[in-house]
């Protein structure tokens, strides 16, 4: 199998469950083939739908983890991000895997371009309700805790949270639940980049902002689902999407 010299490929919010066991097929797969093709991969959040601490031993999730440390050692590059249904991905998890824990956000340099990563959900500032969620539940001391509760506890706590998060989702206005452009440029000014990856929405599409004669680029990455995948890829000063089946 060849390896294509630089090129990077992103991907994001596979929302990996024991209960779709399809949709993780789908990455063993794209892990032990298209994925060994490129130098670097960069998961950009979600790729659990809930976890719970890096103890969870659940058969597919040892799997998936094994999968991720063959592609390590086989000489891809892995960088993850925490999402937010993942946060609690920890030390352990990377340990095991050999992936890279990036921070949200995180800025690099691909093709003499300075580009922003990001899960995405930092971007939906108009959702008040979300973002003071978001604060409360990453605080470390409520991480602590929960991590002290046994196994079968946090798995009902997980359970409980997907109902409530899935019922709040549906009433919530379909506007709320975007990116807000003026947060999306703040982010890009602050880390000085002109380009953001980023998840999330759950809205894969490419955008250009026209900011006075500069030009920003935001793209979006696809979720993944049962039978159908994407992933974003660079390669060569070239963006494009790949459909991964």
């Amino acid at each position: 199998m060849t390896r294509s010299s630089g090129e990077s490929l992103f991907i994001s919010d596979l929302h990996l469950a024991p209960e779709r066991p399809a949709t993780i097929e789908l990455l063993l797969r794209f892990l032990g083939e298209r994925a060994r093709q490129a130098e670097r991969l960069f998961i950009l959040g979600d790729l659990f739908e809930t976890w719970i601490g890096d103890d969870d031993d659940a058969p597919a999730y040892i799997e998936v983890r094994a999968a991720l440390r063959r592609l390590v050692e086989a000489g891809t590059h892995c960088a993850l991000m925490h999402g937010n249904r993942d946060f609690l991905i920890g030390r352990t998890f990377c340990r095991e895997t050999h992936c890279q824990l990036l921070k949200d956000p995180t800025a690099l340099e691909l093709g003499g371009e300075r580009v922003l990563l990001m899960h995405g959900d930092l971007l939906c500032s108009d959702d008040i309700p979300y973002q003071r969620f978001r604060r409360r539940i990453r605080n470390p001391l409520v991480i602590w805790l929960f991590r002290r509760k046994s196994l079968a506890s946090r798995r009902a706590l997980a359970a409980n949270y997907r109902r409530k998060s899935g019922a709040a989702t549906s009433a919530k206005a379909e506007h709320i639940m975007d990116v807000n452009q003026n947060t999306v440029v703040r982010y890009l000014r602050r880390y000085a980049a002109n380009r953001l990856v980023h998840g999330h929405t759950h809205r894969p599409g490419d955008h250009s902002i026209d900011l006075g004669g500069e030009l920003l680029h935001r793209h979006v990455l696809a979720q993944w689902h049962e039978a159908t995948a994407e992933a974003l890829a660079y390669r060569d000063g070239r963006w494009y999407r790949e459909a991964l089946v």
